[in-house]
């Protein structure tokens, strides 16, 4: 039986910075309503006001519109991207903090689980510290609505997959922001999309949601063209790059899939044919970073052991590894910046390199945007190419009107943007780019993979972000914190499944067969629709709106908190009527996404 919502927002209006960032004159309010079991993905682009929402929510900031309504006892914690640890001498003392603070022991038992010392100082925290602190603190209250600003961030892939269990376990609800791709989809169950001042809602977890977005905006620009809205169309034109964005990545990743193979034989077993390579001498003379028998300690603990690679020109490697394990390490040894103990690392003389880390704070906040990528100009050089910096700030997702925007008053997405939009234009033949995906919007994401395949340099990536790398990367460099580095063709999945392939004997010596290692996706591939299915394709989209107005009039109306007292029938009624409903959507989504997986190869 469907429970009543445990947060309602209803006409919710906003106004900020001189614009309605939700509803206004003339417009109706956003509605929100989140269950006792919600596992809710938030979307949308940077400045859309996800984590505005998220104050609404948690009621630290007033609308100017808008009923709340929370059920009595409900307790709503948030874990935000940037935690604030000023004035707290140690982890611990943050933890604590605040009149809601959790018991000591609560936070020690879920810092143990995350392998976080409690007791570190605040001020020379990493970041990854800082971000498994802040979660063990926020786990610890035991929420009943939880709401995560960008979880995943500063975390290896030990702590995502820690955090990723201990949700799956959670009796409560959440609401997440992230772009963490392989985070949603394995956890969230429906979709809250936040899109020009709008909130849609779609029963269907983030593994839907880009369909879900297609469809819409197909649906508004055919809506646009009978009207003869040209102004409309031309408004969003941002909107409708997305689409044609993803099309065009579909052929990338298909490039992706033959650079891989051709790299799995470079580094076969000696004696195995070199596909697509004339000579060893063609091999070599492609090479810009040979590292052959190296080795890095620190005091006596060996980072790096016997590690032997040629990186060719145009490769794209990923490394991946835990905290702690030697990544920016391995980083420094393959661009020279540190020299190895034991080995020979030689990089070509014609390389020059351009980094991109985490330095969105060195972009000084009182200057505009114009003066952080033209000087103040119009112009910009964009790897020889002069470009107009209006036109330029188009191709990286911006409106062309934020050229004068301080960059103080823009949210950290944006600033990410900007910081890749000024270094991309650097000319180089190495990117070198770490944790690129921090604060991005998942079309900013579209548009980073999009630039990284069509550079013609070399990249070398470090990265958790899991769907990221199997998108963009041909090696991937997988570091285990024993000084062995595993060099895979492909992305993060063929790393893990060689790891899977790796432990099966020991597994199977246990009586526990692993599960089989996942096949790489195979490129796309026409089909053709059979008469019944090109009528489903076409018809289920109408169906499934009606099926969701049900589903929210029925929800509407079981907001209503003293109804089951006044009407128990009939809040049977509607609740069995919304089960009916979702289940009936939930079969024509599944439909219609695959389908549309047909048809879109």
């Amino acid at each position: 039986m469907a429970q009543p919502p445990i947060l309602s927002w209803e006409g919710l209006a906003l106004q900020q910075g001189g614009r309605w960032l939700f509803g206004g004159p003339g417009e109706d309010g956003i509605d929100l309503h989140i269950g006792p079991r919600d596992r809710l993905a938030l979307i949308g682009r940077n400045g859309a006001g996800k984590t505005t929402l998220f104050r609404l929510i948690d009621d630290r900031i007033e609308a100017d519109h808008g009923l709340r309504k929370v059920k009595p006892g409900t307790r709503i914690v948030v874990l935000e991207q940037e935690p604030d640890f000023s004035g707290c001498d140690t982890l611990m003392d943050f933890a604590l903090r605040g009149p809601h603070a959790p018991a000591e022991h609560e936070v020690e038992a879920i810092a143990g689980q995350l392998g976080i010392d409690m007791a570190t100082r605040a001020a020379g925290a990493s970041g990854g510290e800082k971000r498994r602190a802040a979660i063990a603190r926020a786990l610890a209250q035991e929420p009943d609505l939880l709401l995560m600003d960008e979880p995943t961030n500063h975390l290896d892939l030990a702590a995502i997959d820690w955090l990723e269990g201990w949700l799956d376990r959670y009796k409560g609800a959440f609401v997440v922001i992230s772009h963490d791709r392989t985070f949603l989809k394995r956890l969230t169950r429906a979709t809250i999309w936040l899109d020009r001042g709008r909130l849609r809602r779609k029963e269907v977890g983030f593994g839907g949601y880009e369909a879900w977005e297609e469809q819409v905006y197909a649906e508004e620009a055919r809506a646009a063209e009978k009207l003869d809205a040209k102004l409309k169309i031309e408004a969003h034109w941002l909107e409708r790059g997305v689409t044609a964005r993803r099309k065009r990545n579909q052929g990338r990743l298909e490039k992706l899939w033959q650079m891989r193979a051709q790299r799995a034989a470079m580094i076969a077993p000696k004696g195995t044919a070199k596909l697509g390579l004339a000579t060893e001498e063609e091999f070599k003379s492609k090479s810009v970073i040979v590292a052959e028998g190296v080795s890095k300690s620190y005091g006596e603990r060996r980072i790096i052991r016997d590690f032997n690679l040629r990186i060719q020109r145009g490769d794209r490697i990923g490394v991946v590894g835990a905290n702690g394990a030697g990544k920016t390490t391995l980083l420094k040894l393959l661009t020279g910046e540190i020299a190895p103990d034991e080995g020979t690392v030689e990089i070509s003389k014609k390389l020059t390199g351009v980094m991109i880390d985490q330095q969105r704070s060195l972009l000084e906040g009182d200057r505009t945007v114009r003066q952080v990528l033209a000087e103040g100009g119009d112009w910009i050089d964009v790897r020889g190419a002069r470009k107009h910096v209006q036109g330029y700030l188009k191709e990286f997702l911006f409106d062309p009107k934020v050229v004068d925007t301080k960059v103080g008053i823009m949210s950290g997405g944006e600033r990410s943007r900007l910081l890749l939009a000024r270094e991309f234009a650097r000319k180089s033949n190495l990117l070198v780019l770490d944790e690129p995906t921090n604060d991005l919007d998942l079309e900013t994401l579209d548009l980073l993979q999009e630039v990284i395949a069509d550079y013609e340099g070399t990249v070398l990536i470090v990265s958790h972000d899991r769907d990221f790398l199997d998108r963009t990367v041909t090696l991937t460099l997988g570091l285990d914190g024993s000084g062995f580095v595993d060099i895979v063709a492909g992305g993060y999945a063929d790393w893990e499944a060689k790891r899977r392939e790796r432990s099966a004997p020991a597994r199977a010596a246990r009586g526990k067969a692993p599960p089989p290692p996942p096949a790489p996706p195979p490129p796309p591939r026409a089909n053709k629709l059979s008469y019944k299915d090109q009528r489903d394709y076409e018809m289920l989209p109408a169906r499934i709106e009606e099926l969701e107005g049900a589903i929210a009039r029925g929800e509407a109306i079981l907001a209503d908190p003293d109804l089951f007292t006044r009407d128990p029938q009939k809040f049977a009624n509607i609740t069995k009527g919304i089960e009916n409903a979702r289940a009936e959507k939930e079969a024509a989504e599944e439909r219609w996404l695959e389908l549309a997986e047909m048809v879109e190869g």
